[in-house]
């Protein structure tokens, strides 16, 4: 019984965890499955990118390089300014 409530709440946490992870838009490096590779950032390292949406607001995101030199989108935010 044990085991069925522990893998019921993994299943739980890892569709959470994808479910809640922040998606490209348009503007974001990564929109439309951009395949981003940087040579000289070391991995773990964070950078910025900010850019106008459709609307005049300021996004500004923050990736993550990976271990193979890749980057993931960790987090935007857009200012209410419009």
């Amino acid at each position: 019984m044990k085991s069925l409530i522990t893998a019921a709440l993994l299943s739980l946490v890892t569709g959470s965890a994808a479910f809640a992870s922040v998606q490209p838009i348009p503007g974001s490096i990564t929109y439309d499955n951009a395949e981003v590779m940087l040579e000289k950032a070391p991995a773990g390292s964070t950078f910025f990118h900010t850019f106008a949406n459709g609307d005049g607001r300021d996004v500004r995101e923050i990736y993550k390089v990976n271990a193979d030199k890749s980057v993931s989108l960790v987090n935007r935010t857009i200012s209410n300014a419009s």
